[in-house]
């Protein structure tokens, strides 16, 4: 049964990512000038898939932990109990880019929390224990990463492993667009990457341990995100990636291989900036 659910699920999202997300006319239709972006690669695209602004869009790049929007998909594809719970072990450890961890060996917590810990936090072991989980473990779970990918039509992309600690997971801009607007199907994703504070019990015998959201947009009040995911390992430099309602459209927006910690948010500002300028 969960697996027939399943299915029928991954294919109403597969359907949802092709489709338009409205058939109102764009609010942002001959925009003047450029904004000065320090991302490498940018893409802003509205509701009907019709580019805003692109630059670099084809260019494939490591996307680090903004691979884990495709980790999360692949586990709720999976139709795997979301309440089962599941316990870090040694083999969870970040040994690529040696990042720690607040998920001690043998701490325990449900699908659905490691889920909410990968996306709002990128919370790395959490990550990597969903994909050691996953029927036919790790390769199992890589494998359909990237048949997952493939399904998409994201043609230049490439999945290594769940964390996005690799800097074998690829992909463009063009590509990432793709991801994230399939992304924006399931509920769970959305909840968990615009969620700001969470808190989790992942030992028996200690107090709560308190997770913020890394995207610090989602405190700013003129920013509406539905959806968003930040990455970086020093091979991508700064990545985020979000869907937004700017003046009651949505658009979505890939920024990748930015320098600077702040830089992807201040991009995100000029964007915005640019694309209002028109209206005021």
């Amino acid at each position: 049964m969960h697996l027939i659910k399943a299915v029928f699920y991954m294919a109403a999202v597969l359907i949802a990512a092709a489709q338009p997300l409205s058939s109102q006319a764009s609010n942002f239709t001959g925009l003047e000038g450029q904004p000065a972006l320090r991302s490498a690669s940018a893409l802003v695209v509205n509701a009907e898939g019709n580019v805003i602004y692109g630059k670099d869009i084809d260019t494939v790049r490591p996307i680090a932990s903004i691979t884990k929007l495709m980790s999360a998909m692949v586990v709720l594809d999976s139709g795997l109990d979301l309440n089962e719970k599941i316990t870090v072990t040694k083999a969870d450890r970040d040994l690529i880019q040696l990042t720690g961890s607040r998920l001690e060996f043998g701490a325990s917590l449900s699908r659905r929390e490691m889920i909410m810990l990968a996306i709002m936090s990128s919370e790395n072991r959490a990550a990597t224990a969903l994909g050691r989980n996953y029927p036919g473990g790790m390769a199992g779970f890589v494998e359909q990463m990237n048949r997952k990918a493939a399904q998409l039509g994201m043609d230049h992309s490439h999945f290594a492993d769940p964390a996005g600690l690799m800097v074998e997971n690829t992909a463009s801009a063009r590509d990432l667009m793709k991801m994230v607007r399939a992304a924006q199907g399931y509920e769970l994703i959305r909840r968990a990457s615009t969620t700001t504070r969470i808190e989790v019990r992942p030992y028996a015998k200690r107090g709560p341990l308190v997770y913020g959201n890394t995207n610090r947009l989602l405190k700013n009040k003129s920013w509406d995100i539905a959806l968003s995911k930040t990455g970086y390992i020093n091979e991508a430099g700064r990545c985020l990636v979000m869907e937004a309602n700017i003046e009651g459209e949505r658009v979505s927006i890939v920024l990748l291989n930015s320098f600077g910690k702040l830089t992807p948010f201040g991009d995100s500002n000029r964007l915005r900036k640019w694309m209002l300028a028109k209206r005021s």
